[in-house]
């Protein structure tokens, strides 16, 4: 009997490590200016959430640079278009622009980067995009992130 409940305890144990929520993502940016990821949904029990970012491209920063920037949708252009003048060296991001929740900075070809920030800062049924800021990229170079 005691082998038995052992054995359901450690099938218990590991059957909720498998159901864990992933806490992080990977996505990829290329010289084709894309995301290799489209839509992230960030489980609302991870108390952070990272976002590894990496440039697979061969174009330098300056050139084909690219960054992460999450913010509320309706904040997106804004942002992008307040960036701007900010140039490369402040990530075409402006100072202290609190629409912007969490960004990395801009890389360039085989360059990596990564961001994390606090999962309670967001609120689930809030409609909220990634892109990249730098100028002209988030046209195409963006996506959505869901709170569940």
């Amino acid at each position: 009997m005691f082998a038995k409940v052992v054995a359901v305890s450690l099938l218990a144990l590991a059957s909720g490590q498998l159901l864990a929520a992933e806490c992080s993502v990977d996505v990829d940016s290329t010289d084709q200016m894309s995301f290799t990821v489209k839509e992230i949904t960030v489980d609302k029990s991870c108390k952070n959430f990272t976002v590894n970012l990496s440039h697979a491209g061969s174009l330098p920063k300056n050139v084909m640079g690219h960054n992460w920037v999450l913010s509320k949708a309706s904040d997106m252009t804004g942002i992008a278009t307040d960036g701007m003048s900010a140039g490369i060296d402040k990530n075409y991001l402006k100072d202290g622009d609190t629409r912007i929740i969490a960004h990395t900075k801009i890389i360039g070809a085989g360059e990596k980067d990564s961001v994390t920030f606090d999962v309670s800062k967001l609120t689930a049924g809030e409609d909220y995009e990634f892109f990249c800021s730098f100028p002209g990229h988030n046209s195409i170079m963006k996506g959505k992130l869901e709170v569940k």
